[in-house]
């Protein structure tokens, strides 16, 4: 069964204090903040809402997370939400794109340490860029393309900006060149089906 034929819902993790700073997190392991905490509540109260009106069984859903603690805990108050216990699965290819030697920075701090050039390269072609030691979109896109290939039925995903972003190439058909640049909400959830996306 193709992804395409799928309900994929997608979560994006709440806010982090880093999100609020501009600064480059990756695959680098920062949690939720209070606001953060708030919007995992909110789209979790909201997605039970949206499965009672669909007539859909939480129950009988696939649940998968990026393994970063960020997208684990948004996922528990999603699941909290729907009345839901235990744990779920996890997969590598949904943690967030890659910025290598990046991480932890702010585009201004890179900037004063002289990687004004790159910074340039990166607003020009953020698909194809690749930042030190990191992972260009192309490839982020490559490896969520190997897991929708995995999907088998009506899954709730909670992972990453990136995630989200190349999910609308995938799913929706946006071109590549326009995806990295997508605006990736944390106060709502997606969800993908029949080539559409909407915004709960």
């Amino acid at each position: 069964m193709g992804a395409e034929r799928l309900r994929l819902i997608h979560v994006r993790h709440g806010e982090t204090d880093w999100n609020v700073e501009g600064r480059l997190q990756g695959q680098l392991d920062i949690p939720i903040n209070a606001r953060g905490r708030a919007q995992a509540a909110r789209n979790g109260k909201a997605m039970a809402d949206y499965l009672a009106r669909e007539g859909i069984d939480p129950g009988a859903l696939h649940f998968v997370s990026s393994p970063l603690g960020r997208s684990m805990e948004t996922m528990g108050f999603v699941r909290a939400a729907l009345g839901l216990a235990g744990p779920w699965e996890t997969d590598d290819r949904l943690k967030e794109v890659s910025f290598g030697d990046w991480a932890s920075k702010t585009y201004d701090e890179l900037r004063q340490s002289g990687e004004n050039e790159k910074v340039r390269a990166r607003k020009r072609d953020k698909w194809s860029f690749r930042p030190p030691a990191g992972e260009t979109y192309a490839e982020l896109a490559a490896r969520v393309g190997e897991w929708l290939d995995t999907l088998t039925g009506d899954t709730v995903a909670v992972t990453h900006g990136g995630i989200f972003r190349v999910l609308h190439g995938h799913l929706v058909g946006t071109p590549w060149h326009e995806v990295p640049s997508l605006p990736a909400p944390q106060d709502r959830f997606a969800v993908f089906a029949d080539g559409k996306i909407e915004l709960i």
